[in-house]
């Protein structure tokens, strides 16, 4: 399941944008490229799951609109073969900051019943060494 769709980048960023950006072919056909999206789509939920899977159990289960936008923003940002436009790498930006601040749990997504069971490696550990004197040992002086 992927956070954003090839319909959702039309809409968003214009039908004409993803044919300047996926029609690679030597002899351009003048429409969009399924599979270059479909690539940054996928490239883009990679680097999106890899923030989550700290926190949140993976494949979410209902997709929220924040993660649509953040694919929106990378997946369109990937598209560019050369440098883009100052509001798409200011979006693409923003989107790693956010995805930061979700992994560093100071952005919660609004998800029942997700987040992975807390683990106790974080704790003090201490090992001690064999006691001499035991109850065992010490029986009849004390």
């Amino acid at each position: 399941m992927t956070y954003a769709t090839q319909a959702i980048l039309a809409d968003r960023f214009d039908t004409r944008m993803l044919i300047e950006l996926t029609d690679r072919g030597e002899v351009p056909a003048g429409a969009i490229d399924a599979e270059v999206v479909t690539r940054a789509l996928i490239d883009a939920d990679a680097v999106i799951d890899g923030y989550l899977a700290g926190k949140y159990r993976l494949p979410l289960a209902e997709v929220p609109p924040m993660l649509v936008d953040l694919a929106s923003s990378i997946a369109i940002y990937k598209l560019h073969r050369y440098e883009p436009d100052a509001k798409i790498v200011k979006d693409y930006e923003q989107a790693m900051r956010t995805l930061r601040d979700i992994a560093s749990g100071a952005v919660r997504l609004p998800l029942e019943g997700v987040e992975p069971a807390a683990r106790n490696d974080g704790g003090v550990k201490t090992t001690d060494r064999a006691r001499p004197f035991s109850n065992e040992n010490l029986t009849g002086f004390v």
